[in-house]
Order: structure tokens, then sequence, then C-alpha cells
């Protein structure tokens, strides 16, 4: 008997030929997808068998199911007409860092169990942290998503606000309850990361945004001396580069001046912002950022790094190592103290070999092409921009920032080009309109032409187009406004 063991190889290598053509056939055609699916919640379920099978099944089968199943089921983040949340950064050299990653496989906890991934891990933050202006005193860590980062970050701040509660925890101490702040635009990672850490998401303290959606930073100093007052501990502001709504920038220089008096942790959340700080026109992001504590990047959202993949930085990741380094005995064969073993720096033990996509693409582009890439985004949404303030039926929410545009159909009842009232030719509540702006986006996600979200801004509801996606050109933003005032239109 023929002990089981791996796919011939030359059955191996057939398949990878196929799955080739596959992805480049994919990538080719997308456009001629939908960008979501419209079927009904389970539809999906319903065609896939409920028992796993007992025999294993050919390639050929799996991949006709894929085609026949999961595309037609999927919301395509990488078709050019996708122009929600952030955009999307898939790319030709992103595809082919994943392939080269899958084969190799390795776990990169340690330096010992794979020196290749422990040095190019370190070599790709060091670029990034060149690349975006960041001082040597940063040294980082790859980590899945930016949620991620920031629980970590704020795991530091708490062993620094309350020593040794890596050690004995924070109940039956007499601590008092530490306090988080951050804007009302900020991500809801904050809450989250206070869950995690025992801090309790009622501390997490939502400070008023200005008219341009940015922390302001005289009510969170109100706010910081207030609970000190009341005999509560601030322990961290966190502040955003680059808001989840409409990408606004908090002032940071302010806000780290106030921690530096204030002698509490500032994380900055440049997740989507961090990456335009390498265009020299947006330098100005930058500012203040030698005053924080740690600052994540999501090389997923605009350096063009295929999800999942973001770097915290903190200065001095010696206090980050402190809080996580954790050596068990079956691991210190493993170890070298001489060099940098990632497991220290983090909850993970298992880690991917994500440094290795993030190379091959950025030796791909090469920070030229980067910056080219993030200047065509802030061009098509200036663009964008521009015809909203040329349909009087249309204004913009929010000033436009990066590749975030924030408009609103507010049906002024004046004449559209086709002769009809916007309005119907009667006065419409704010309610009214709320509803309308929602109905939009939901009308165009499900006619799978297009794909937009929505938010919320000052209690009003708004449309919200992210870019990102290389493939998304001038002529795709065109057939999206068209999409849009023809919806509004009929609506």
């Amino acid at each position: 008997m023929t002990a089981p063991g791996d796919t011939p190889r030359e059955e191996f290598r057939k398949q990878l030929h196929e799955l080739a053509d596959w992805v480049a056939d994919f990538r080719e055609n997308i456009e001629s997808l939908r960008v979501a699916p419209g079927e009904k919640p389970g539809a999906i379920r319903a065609q896939l068998p409920a028992q796993a099978p007992e025999e294993g099944e050919s390639f050929e089968k799996i991949l006709n199911d894929v085609n026949r199943v999961i595309v037609p089921g999927m919301v395509h983040w990488s078709h050019p007409m996708f122009l929600g949340y952030f955009g999307w950064t898939s790319t030709a050299p992103g595809i082919l860092g994943e392939i080269l990653t899958a084969p190799l496989n390795v776990n990169a906890m340690t330096w010992r169990t794979c020196p290749a991934a422990t040095e190019l891990e370190t070599v790709v933050i060091d670029w990034l942290r060149q690349w975006v202006g960041l001082s040597d005193e940063f040294d980082g860590v790859i980590y899945d998503t930016a949620s991620v980062g920031i629980t970590h970050a704020l795991a530091v701040a708490r062993e620094e606000a309350a020593p040794a509660t890596r050690k004995f925890g924070l109940t039956d101490r007499d601590l008092p309850r530490l306090r988080i702040y951050t804007s009302d635009q900020a991500h809801s990672s904050a809450e989250k990361a206070a869950i995690a850490l025992g801090l309790g998401e009622e501390n997490v303290i939502r400070i008023p945004s200005d008219d341009q959606f940015r922390i302001d930073a005289n009510s969170l100093g109100q706010s910081i001396a207030k609970d000190r007052q009341n005999g509560l501990q601030p322990m961290a502001v966190v502040a955003t580069v680059g808001t989840t709504s409409t990408g606004s920038v908090d002032p940071v220089r302010d806000i780290g001046n106030l921690c530096r008096e204030a002698k509490i942790w500032l994380h900055i959340d440049a997740a989507y912002g961090g990456g335009f700080a390498m265009v020299p026109d947006y330098e100005w992001v930058r500012k203040g950022w030698e005053l924080a504590d740690s600052i994540v990047i999501n090389p997923h959202k605009t350096v063009f790094v295929p999800l999942d993949f973001s770097v915290l930085y903190v200065r001095d990741l010696e206090r980050l190592r402190r809080v996580f380094s954790l050596v068990p005995e079956y691991l210190r064969g493993d170890t070298v103290d001489a060099e940098k073993n990632y497991m220290d720096y983090g909850i993970q033990l298992g880690r991917r070999f994500r440094a290795l996509k993030a190379w091959v693409i950025w030796r791909s582009l090469g920070r030229e092409g980067i910056v080219a890439r993030l200047r065509e985004q802030i061009r098509m949404a200036n663009l964008f921009a521009g015809w909203i303030k040329s349909d009087d039926r249309f204004e913009l929410a929010a000033p436009v920032s990066m590749g975030v545009i924030c408009f609103r159909f507010v049906g002024d009842a004046a004449p559209s080009p086709r002769g009809h009232m916007a309005a119907r030719g009667r006065a419409v509540s704010i309610d009214e309109l709320d509803k309308l702006n929602s109905e939009i986006v939901e009308q165009i996600n499900a006619s799978g032409r297009a794909y937009l979200t929505q938010t919320k801004l000052r209690g009003q509801t708004v449309m919200r187009i992210g870019l990102g996606n290389v493939l998304t050109t001038e002529d795709h933003l065109r057939k999206a406004w068209e999409l849009i005032r023809d919806a509004a239109e009929a609506l």
C-alpha cells in the first residue's frame, strides 16, 4: 500500500498553471462582474454541501465551484467600481507576493525559526518608517490590523499608568479608573481595546470635533482636567490621521503638547492617512508625530500591500517587549537573545511571513510609483468634488481629504438636466433627505454596477466614496457620478 502523500508533482505543476491562468483571467475580466451579489442571505450556503466530503475531490471540481458559487457571491473589493470604505490595494505585484508567501509557509515567531522572515520584517518596517518621515527613535512590529495594533499600544500605556499590571492585573489594587480620550469621529477600535484590556468601554471618552471633523483640543484639555479633579486617571489620547468617515486629520501637535504636559500616552491612528505622508504635498499630515508614543499605519489601506498588513511603531520598542515577552521552556532553545524575536512584541506566538509580500510590492512599485498612485487618488477625489459643486442638487458634507469624498443629495427643487424636479417640486424634510441619501446608496449597491458606503455626519446621512484601487480610472468615477445622479432623480 502506498503511503498517502502530497499531490503528485506533475499534477501539481498542471494545477499551478491552471491557477495562474485563472488569476490572470479574473483580473482581466473583473470589470464584467457585478460589484456585489444580489442574492439574499443564505443563498450561497444553500449551494454548498452541509457535510464535508469523505473522499478527496479534484482541483478541477473545486475550481469550478469557485467560479459557480464563490465568485458570484462576493463583494469584489478589487473591482474598479468598488468605491466604498478606503478603496482597495490589490495589485499585480501584491498577488505575486501572496503566491510566493504561501508555499514557504514559515512561522516567523523567532529569529531562529526563520531568520529571513525576522530580518526582512525589520527591513520593511524601517523602509516604511523612512518613507513617512518617522525618526529612528521609533521601531515597529507587523500585525494584521490597526485594531490589534492599538490594543498592544494601549497595553503599554496601561502598564505605564498602572505599573505591574502585567504581573498582578487590575483587580484588588485600589487603582483609579483609567481613561482614554479620542474624537467623536475616531474608529471604534479604541472601545474594543478598552474592553479587551479590562478598562471598560465607558472609560473611552469621545471628545467633540470641530467644523472640519477634527478633535477639539480645548475640549480635550478640559475633559482631562475634569477627570483628574474627580479622581480619575487619564491614561492615553488617541489622535487620528485620516478618520474613517471623512479622512479628517486631528491637530496632532496641539494634542501632543497637551499629552506631554499631562504626562499621558499619545497614540496616533494613522491607519489610513499615514501612507499619504509620503506625498510631498501631504507632509503636513505628520506634524506632531515626533511627540507620539505610538503610531499605527496600515499599508493595506494606502501603501498597496494586500490585506492584512498593519505596522505599529513605538518610541523605544523595548517598552512593548517588556509588556509581552514571555518565553516558555519549549521555546527556549529556539530563542537567540542577541536577535529580535517578534513573538516577544505581542500576544501572537505563530506569525505569518507578511513582510515578504510588502518587500515584493514595494520593490516592484518603488517610492515614486507609490507616490504617483497616491497623487492620482487625490486628483480624482478633487475632480469628483468639483462635479458635486457644479450640481446644486448636491453638496459636499465635509472637506475633501486625501481619497475620501463625503457628499449629500439636498433636493433643492432645481430643474435637473432631464427637466425633472429633483425634489418633485416640494420641500423635503431632513429625515426625508436622510432616507433619500440612504436609498441612493442602497439602490446603486443593489444594482451591482458600483459600490458606495454611507455614514452619519452631524446627525445627517451622507454618501461616501473612498478611492484607492489602482484599477479605478477617471472614466469609472464618471460612471459612478452618473449612477448617483440617475438614482437621485429616480427617487
